[in-house]
């Protein structure tokens, strides 16, 4: 087994954020492979961001996203767990690339959940009317692949980061989540257009 060094752990620690106790656990667990402890320090960390999904997120900030040219803007809340969290950089940061994406992709919903069940059911009726001519078997099939495909231009959570489009934007708040060690969610946004009816 590899010895773990001080400057491995520290160089770890820069990469991850994590505490040194973590950093030493992980990289002994690894044989001292960094990539390896990375790997194991994300799947650890996602998994504990799942588990706080359900925790109360009342402190927070709401962050203010006004275009330059001064007749669009986004008004979004972002929720964590404590004072503490809301004042990091990190969180700031989030919020910040949070409301710009909003401006930038006009996401209509936070999450699925929150998409009423008739517009769902519309969205299916009209895509299973696109495949009709599809063999039955496969039309389902399709239909639930355009509807999926439908969520990830509608819904804030689905989407392609805009900083980052080989993630989503809750895979980039749970990797912050991981990172802080707190529930932080987007509780709602506003999109204004000077002159367009909302």
């Amino acid at each position: 087994m590899a010895e773990i060094t001080a400057q491995a752990v520290n160089e770890f620690r820069k990469k991850t954020g994590l505490g040194l106790m973590e950093c030493k656990k992980l990289l002994t667990e690894a044989g001292g492979d960094l990539a390896k402890a990375e790997t194991l320090a994300k799947e650890r960390g996602l998994k504990q961001a799942e588990l706080r999904s359900g925790r109360a997120a009342k402190a927070g900030r709401v962050e203010a996203y006004i275009h330059h040219d001064s007749k669009s803007g986004v008004l979004l809340e972002l929720n964590c767990e404590t004072d503490f969290v809301a004042r990091n950089d990190e969180f700031k940061q989030l919020a910040k690339d949070l409301a710009l994406h909003v401006m930038a992709v006009n996401p209509k919903y936070v999450r699925r959940e929150d998409v009423p069940e008739e517009a769902v059911a519309e969205q299916k009726r009209i895509f299973m009317s696109q495949v009709a001519d599809k063999p039955v078997a496969i039309q389902e099939k399709i239909a639930t692949g355009k509807i999926d495909a439908w969520y990830a231009e509608s819904v804030l959570m689905d989407q392609p980061f805009i900083r980052d489009d080989s993630k989503s934007v809750k895979d980039v708040i749970m990797g912050v989540n991981a990172r802080t060690g707190e529930n932080i969610s987007v509780a709602r946004f506003a999109r204004f257009i000077v002159g367009e009816e909302r």
